[in-house]
C-alpha cells in the first residue's frame, strides 16, 4: 500500500520486522548506580585544525560522538569533511573516509585537487554496513567519515538503500559502534526539496550533533550552522569561502561582506546581526519600483517573505509610506539568510530609502526589531554589536531605546536611540 488510509500521506508506511517474544527475564549486566559513583571520564576533545569548525562543535570533537552534516547537493559537505579528514590524517593515528557514492579513484582525484596527501588517511568505497564496521574496528581510527548515510545498507533488511528503515537502522548501528569504541563518526545526510534531512525525523534524534551547511550554490560563502549539539551551544556559526582549493575559513566575515558595498546608493543599509555569539555586519538592499500589475510583487532573497509582508504593512500603516502600488524587492548580499528580528530596522530603512530615492548615511549601522504598532523593540548583545561596527570604521548607529536610557560609550562613535520606525527613518535619511 503506497498511501496511508488514516493521514493520506504517500510513501509513509514502513515495514517493521518483529523480533521473537522475550522470556521476560531482564539482564542485570549493567545495573543502575548512584551518580556520585560514576566517573565522568573528562574526555579531551579532538581539536580540528579549522577554527570555524571547532567553534561550531563547541571547542572540538568529542570522542565517541556522532555528527550529522546535512546540506543541499553541491554545497560542499563532502569537500569540507574530506579536508577535515586530510588535516587529521597528518597525525599518528589513522583516519577513515568511507564513500558510498564515489570510487576510491574519484575520491583520490578530489583529494589531489584539494592538496590533500595525508599519510594516515585511509579510503574505503563500500556501501555494506557490516564491512564498514569491520574496517572501523580493525583500524580504530581517530575519526571516521561515512558519506553518505543514504547510500549505506544493512544486510537482513529487504528495503533498498536510502529507505526509512535502512537509514534509521544504519544510523543506530553506527551510533552504538561509536560509543563502544570511542571513535567519533561524521555522517553526511542528504536533504529534501523542502530543506529537511532526508529520511526519518528520528535520524536527528539519534545523533549527538546536527550541522547544516548553508549558502547559495552560486555564491562563494557558506555558513556551517549547528541546530543540535549535546556537547556545546547551538548558537555558533562558522563562515567559509568556497575556492578552487576547497573551503577556507573566513576570519572577519563582516569586512568581507561589506567590501563591494556601493557608496551613497539608495536602498542600501547595513544591519548588525548576531550569528551565535559573533556579531556580523551585512548589507541589506531593497528596491521599490512602481508596479504595472494589479497586485504588486514582493520578492526577497535572504529573509522570510512573511516577514517582508509584515514590515511593508507596518511601513504603510504606521509610517505612512505609499507602498500600495510598489513592487518590493529585498536582497541580503552574499547569499546569507537573516533569521534574527534585529534585522527588521535595516530592511525597513532600505525600503524607505529606495522609495524616496534618498541614500542612507554611509557610516550608519542599524539594528532593532519592529513591532506591529511601529515601535522599536530592544535586542540583545548591544555592546558587542556597536563595537563590531566601530571596529569596521562606522561612526554612528541607530538603535532602539534601552531600558534605563544608558548605552556603552565608544570613542568617536555616535549612538542615536529612537522609539519608533518613523523616527528611525527620519534620522537615517536626513541630509549629511
Amino acid at each position: 500500500m503506497g498511501r496511508c488510509p488514516e493521514c493520506g500521506e504517500w510513501n509513509s508506511l514502513v515495514e517493521v520486522a518483529f523480533a521473537a517474544a522475550s522470556n521476560g527475564v531482564a539482564s542485570n549486566a549493567n545495573p543502575a548506580r548512584p551518580i556520585a559513583e560514576i566517573d565522568s571520564g573528562s574526555q579531551q576533545r579532538i581539536a580540528i585544525p579549522i577554527g570555524e569548525f571547532n567553534r561550531v562543535l563547541g571547542g572540538g570533537l568529542v570522542p565517541g560522538s556522532v555528527v550529522l552534516v546535512a546540506g543541499d547537493p553541491g554545497i560542499g559537505k563532502s569537500t569540507l569533511l574530506l579536508q577535515v579528514a586530510g588535516l587529521l590524517g597528518n597525525g599518528e593515528r589513522p583516519v577513515l573516509y568511507v564513500s558510498g557514492e564515489e570510487s576510491e579513484q574519484q575520491v583520490k582525484m578530489r583529494a589531489e585537487r584539494l592538496g590533500i596527501s595525508a599519510p594516515q588517511l585511509y579510503l574505503l568505497a563500500d556501501t555494506d554496513l557490516e564491512r564498514i564496521n569491520q574496517q572501523i574496528q580493525t583500524l580504530h581510527p581517530l575519526l571516521a567519515v561515512v558519506d553518505s548515510i543514504q547510500s549505506v545498507r544493512m544486510e537482513g533488511i529487504e528495503s533498498s538503500s536510502g529507505s526509512i528503515t535502512q537509514v534509521r537502522e544504519c544510523a543506530n548501528a553506527l551510533l552504538h559502534l561509536a560509543k563502544s569504541l570511542g571513535v567519533p563518526i561524521f555522517i553526511v545526510g542528504h536533504v529534501t526539496k523542502s530543506g529537511a534531512i532526508a529520511g526519518p525525523r528520528v535520524l536527528e534524534h539519534i545523533v549527538d550533533t546536527v550541522l547544516y551547511l548553508e549558502g547559495e550554490r552560486f555564491h562563494t560563502y557558506r555558513l556551517l550552522r549547528s541546530v543540535k549539539n549535546r556537547f556545546g551551544s547551538t548558537d555558533e556559526v562558522g563562515v567559509f569561502e568556497m575556492r578552487d582549493s576547497g573551503l577556507r575559513e573566513v576570519d572577519n566575515p563582516s569586512q568581507v561582506f561589506l567590501e563591494e558595498r556601493p557608496s551613497h546608493a539608495p536602498g542600501s543599509t547595513i544591519a548588525v546581526t548576531m550569528e551565535g555569539t559573533r556579531p556580523l555586519m551585512v548589507e541589506v538592499q531593497a528596491l521599490a519600483s512602481h508596479s504595472a500589475l494589479q497586485y504588486p510583487r514582493y520578492t526577497c532573497n535572504g529573509i522570510d517573505l512573511n516577514r517582508l509582508w509584515l514590515l511593508t504593512a507596518v511601513l504603510a500603516k504606521r509610517v505612512g509610506l505609499h507602498l500600495q502600488d510598489q513592487d518590493i524587492f529585498v536582497n541580503v548580499v552574499g547569499g546569507l539568510r537573516l533569521h534574527e528580528p534585529a534585522a527588521d530596522l535595516a530592511i525597513a530603512l532600505a525600503i524607505a530609502s529606495s522609495l524616496q530615492n534618498h541614500p542612507v548615511l554611509a557610516d550608519l549601522a542599524v539594528f532593532g526589531e519592529i513591532g506591529l504598532a511601529g515601535e522599536l523593540r530592544s535586542v540583545g548583545h548591544i555592546e558587542r554589536r556597536l563595537r563590531e561596527a566601530s571596529k569596521l570604521g562606522f561612526s554612528r548607529a541607530i538603535i532602539p531605546v534601552i531600558r534605563g536610557g544608558s548605552v556603552v560609550s565608544i570613542d568617536h562613535f555616535q549612538v542615536k536611540m529612537v522609539r519608533t520606525a518613523a523616527e528611525a527613518i527620519s534620522v537615517a535619511l536626513e541630509s549629511t
